[in-house]
């Protein structure tokens, strides 16, 4: 069942990501991830109420409190990233923080990668680099970007690691889920109210509270999607090798790239396809190790 679970995480977070960058190119990225998570809060509290969950809480919540409060900073960084430069890049890209986070973690623990996994950072290094070299025609990506794409990459790593923590049942997974999505909305709302003070905008220039009504059914579905997929990822990272369980998560970009390619006809240079292939290929030694 871990490739199972884990299959489906990266089929979620694909499809979620490529909505998500695409409403950012018309919505403020801030007001994507606060009203996609406000929409995931109610589905999710409907659910906790129905099954009782809130019984199962414990300590182990303290880890979907973190995973809440990282979650937002990453996700906009990956809109922001998604808004401003090739999705068939930067979700490969993006995808190499949830691979390198938990190797990490497990370093820290007492691990030591394997020759593998030695061989992946290399690989993914060189996909870092030639995903971001100079333009020769197509579309380049800027250093903005690539700056948005490994700090949205390290993000998720985190929450990988920290969801996979919060719960080790199915009623805790949605209590679990719940709290996370909480401290999503309340960080995501501070953020959005910040950036309102300093001037920005929370509404889109064109058709203003009207444009974010019209988009509510695709709202629901980036958070609702983005809520399953952390819950698919938990279920399998405790139903089997973490490794595995990571390494099968983290090919959602391809699900991401192939949505850009047939729905935007997105087109990408050799050396900008060969890149994001390398960091793929660098993402399942990483994991494989």
């Amino acid at each position: 069942m871990t490739a199972v679970f884990a299959l489906t995480t990266s089929l979620l977070w694909g499809l979620a990501d490529f909505g998500g960058g695409l409403l950012t190119r018309r919505i403020p990225a801030l007001t994507v991830v606060l009203v996609s998570q406000l929409l995931a809060v109610g589905v999710l509290g409907t659910v906790v109420v129905a099954t009782g969950a809130w019984t199962e809480a414990g300590p182990r919540l303290w880890f979907a409190v973190a995973a809440g409060a990282v979650g937002p900073a990453a996700m906009l960084a990956f809109y922001r990233a998604l808004a401003l430069g090739p999705m068939g890049i930067v979700a490969p890209l993006g995808a190499l923080g949830g691979v390198a986070v938990p190797i990490g973690v497990g370093i820290a623990a007492g691990e030591r990668p394997g020759p593998l996994q030695f061989t992946g950072i290399a690989i993914a290094v060189t996909g870092v680099v030639l995903a971001s070299g100079p333009a020769r025609g197509g579309t380049p990506i800027a250093r903005q970007t690539l700056m948005y794409t490994l700090l949205a990459a390290f993000g998720f790593g985190a929450v990988m690691a920290l969801i996979a923590e919060a719960s080790t049942t199915l009623t805790g997974l949605f209590l679990a889920l719940f709290v996370q999505r909480v401290c999503n909305v309340l960080v995501g709302g501070t953020a959005l109210w910040v950036s309102v003070r300093r001037g920005g905008r929370a509404l889109p220039e064109d058709g203003g509270a009207g444009a974010v009504r019209a988009a509510l059914p695709a709202l629901a579905f980036v958070g609702l999607a983005d809520v399953a997929a952390n819950g698919t990822y938990n279920l399998a990272a405790n139903s089997g090798p973490v490794t595995v369980a990571a390494v099968l998560a983290s090919l959602y970009p391809v699900v991401t790239a192939l949505a850009a390619r047939g729905v935007l006809s997105e087109r990408l240079r050799s050396m900008q396809a060969a890149g994001a292939g390398l960091a793929l290929v660098g993402t399942v030694l990483l994991a494989a190790g």
